[in-house]
């Protein structure tokens, strides 16, 4: 098996609205089927060969389908992924609250959602695709990728500055503060606020604050099984802001749809899981 992961660092005007970027390479694996996990970020795939083919969406009522390149909402169940055994592209994990100057809309449209990138971006998503596939080197991929995004980005709106606010509020707390807590430090009213965010985002704060906290909770075990360290599942509940352990296994089924030592037996290595372990890796 081959695997080549490259970490690029966002420059420019992309900087605050791209969170990550990677460019991957495997190939020698078995075929098979990869799950697409919640995060905080929306996700954004260029692929350098075979089309993406998702056999089953966040939302059970989209259609299977294959993409050249595709934009995905924020959402809180998994999505499968099939594979032939190999997978090569560019991913970026876009901010929510940056959707609206890249994509020209704001997340909340697109949440549960993965879409054909030309249906977002319009005609300049061909000249995006045809670049990126042309260059030869991962710095000439991602300078393609930067060039045409820049270009597209749109002036427009900016979100409120509460929900903005309320954004940064639960990445800073890891989605420890509760609804009623950021309400009341806002001004709004629960209601008002969970309205907004969730207009926003695709998410409202509640179910935001739970994939932020699944999110950092995936992150570290990854860390630590690529460290060589043993699981603990314990120590990672308490501290990832977790009641206990079992609260850990719940909501880890829900957003991975396995328990935690099962969702690394099957998955672990895959480019979102693999590179985000290890993200001091080559960089672009």
């Amino acid at each position: 098996m081959t695997s080549e992961f490259v970490v690029h660092r966002p420059t420019g005007p992309l900087r605050g609205l791209v969170a990550d970027a990677v460019g991957y390479r495997q190939s020698g694996l078995e075929p098979g089927v990869h799950r697409g996990l919640p995060s905080p970020t929306l996700t954004f795939i260029v692929t350098l060969d075979d089309p993406l083919e998702i056999a089953a969406h966040a939302d059970p009522a989209q259609l299977p389908g294959r993409y050249e390149a595709m934009v995905g909402g924020l959402h809180t169940s998994p999505a499968l992924i099939a594979h032939p055994g190999r997978q090569a592209g560019l991913q970026l994990g876009l901010t929510p609250l940056g959707a609206r100057r890249l994509l020209g809309v704001p997340a909340g449209e697109l949440a549960s959602l993965d879409c054909p990138l030309d249906d977002v971006l319009g005609p300049v998503a061909r000249e995006l695709v045809d670049r990126v596939r042309a260059a030869a080197t991962w710095p000439d991929r991602f300078a393609a990728l930067e060039d045409v995004l820049t270009r597209a980005a749109r002036p427009g709106p900016a979100p409120a500055a509460e929900v903005a606010e309320a954004w940064r509020l639960t990445l800073a707390s890891g989605g420890r503060l509760r609804v009623a807590e950021l309400a009341r430090g806002l001004g709004w009213s629960e209601r008002h606020l969970t309205a907004r965010f969730r207009a926003e985002t695709g998410l409202g704060p509640k179910e935001a604050a739970r994939v932020v906290r699944f999110d950092r909770a995936r992150r570290a075990l990854s860390q630590r099984v690529a460290s060589g360290a043993a699981p603990d599942l314990a120590g990672l509940a308490a501290a990832a802001g977790f009641a206990d352990q079992s609260h850990l296994t719940r909501d880890w089924r829900a957003f991975a749809g396995l328990a935690p030592l099962r969702w690394l037996e099957a998955e672990f290595g895959f480019v979102q899981d693999r590179w985000r372990a290890d993200p001091a890796g080559s960089v672009a």
